[in-house]
C-alpha cells in the first residue's frame, strides 16, 4: 500500500488514532509539519492525504502562510483524485479551498455531541460506520457552506453541516474522529493554563472528562474504522 501523508496544523496535534489505526491497516504513513513552516511536499506516489485540526482557522490565512499552502496541496489532491479527508480544521479548509463560505458557527461546539447520518451516508465508503444517535467529539467554533456539488453525510443538532463528500474520494468531517483519550487530555491541560474554559467554551474540564469516560471507548473504535476505511479507498485509487 502507498503511504497516507498526514498534515499536522498546531504543534498539539498527536494524530490521535490515526497512525496507529493506518499501519494497522497496512499502510505507512508520512507526515508534513505544516504549521512549522516545512516546505509544501510532493505527493507524486502518496495513496492519500489527511488534514487534522488547528487552533488557527482560515481567517487567519494571511498572517499564517502555511494555510494557504495546505489550500495548494489540497487542490493539487483534489485535481490528481488522490482521496483526500480534511477534519475540522481540514473539513473548513476543503471548503474554503473549493470557495464556499467559513464562517462562525451558531453555537460554539465542545464536547461529545449526537451527529445523525443522511440518507447518502448509508452506503458512503467512511461515513456508513455511524449511525443515528452517535456521539462525537467537538471543538470548534466555525463552519462552513457545502461547496458546489458536495453531498451532505451527516447533520448536527447545534452545527448542521458535519461531513460531507466531493465526488468519490473527497471528504470533509467536522468532528474529531481522531481524538483518543491522552490528546484530549492534553488539550484541556494546554487550555486550562492560559484560559478559563467554562467562561470561553460553556463547559468545565469535569464536565469533558465526564463525557469522555461514557463515550470516548466507543468513539475511537469508530475513529479507527474510519481511518481503516480511508486506507482501503486510498490502495484504490
Amino acid at each position: 500500500m502507498r503511504s497516507i501523508l498526514l498534515v499536522r496544523c498546531d504543534p498539539s496535534d498527536t494524530f490521535g488514532v490515526a497512525p496507529a489505526a493506518i499501519r494497522a491497516s497496512g499502510a505507512e504513513i508520512e507526515i508534513w509539519e505544516a504549521f512549522e513552516g516545512h516546505p509544501r511536499p510532493s505527493i507524486d506516489g502518496i495513496g492519500g492525504v489527511v488534514v487534522l485540526g488547528s487552533t488557527y482557522n482560515v481567517e487567519h490565512a494571511d498572517e499564517q502562510p502555511f494555510i494557504k499552502d495546505i489550500r495548494e496541496l489540497t487542490l493539487d489532491a483534489i485535481d490528481r483524485r488522490i482521496p483526500y479527508l480534511g477534519v475540522c480544521f481540514g473539513a473548513q479548509l476543503l471548503a474554503w479551498s473549493l470557495d464556499a463560505d467559513v464562517v462562525k458557527a451558531p453555537v460554539r461546539e465542545l464536547g461529545y455531541e449526537q451527529i445523525v447520518p443522511t440518507a447518502h451516508a448509508a452506503d458512503d465508503p467512511l461515513l456508513s460506520a455511524y449511525r443515528a444517535g452517535d456521539r462525537v467529539f467537538e471543538w470548534h467554533m466555525d463552519t462552513f457552506s457545502l461547496p458546489e456539488g458536495a453531498v451532505l453525510l451527516a447533520t448536527g443538532r447545534g452545527v448542521r453541516n458535519q461531513a460531507y463528500r466531493i465526488g468519490d474520494r473527497t471528504w470533509g468531517i467536522q468532528f474529531h474522529f481522531e481524538v483518543d483519550r491522552p490528546e484530549l487530555e492534553m488539550w484541556l491541560d494546554e487550555y486550562t493554563k492560559k484560559d478559563d474554559l467554562s467562561a470561553t467554551w460553556g463547559k468545565s474540564t469535569d464536565q469533558i472528562r465526564a463525557e469522555a469516560d461514557a463515550y470516548q471507548a466507543a468513539h475511537e473504535e469508530r475513529g479507527r474504522e474510519i481511518f481503516r476505511r480511508f486506507a482501503s479507498v486510498s490502495d484504490q485509487h
